[in-house]
């Protein structure tokens, strides 16, 4: 799933080298948590969410086969340090 996350979110920014996935695995849901540049944000969320819906969207499709849960989470506080803020 990871691989899949970045392979979707890499060919949308500006800075694919910044792009960071962590999985965090359970028994049945896996979260992924997703940071990118802080000026790719509005490229992965796109017009009232609907590029981040539709990668979520795909992600449910690929989870349900492998009988999983998943669950994508942009984090915005790794973005907020690259600039050294």
């Amino acid at each position: 799933m990871k691989e899949f996350v970045a392979y979707i979110v890499k060919n949308l920014v500006d800075h694919p080298d910044m792009v960071k996935i962590n999985e965090i695995g359970g028994t049945q849901t896996l979260i992924i948590e997703l940071s990118v540049e802080k000026s790719d944000i509005g490229k992965i969320i796109g017009k009232k969410g609907k590029t981040i819906n539709a990668i979520r969207t795909l992600l449910m499709s690929v989870a349900s086969r492998n009988g999983i849960r998943v669950n994508l989470e942009i984090l915005e506080e790794n973005a907020a340090n690259v600039d050294g803020t």
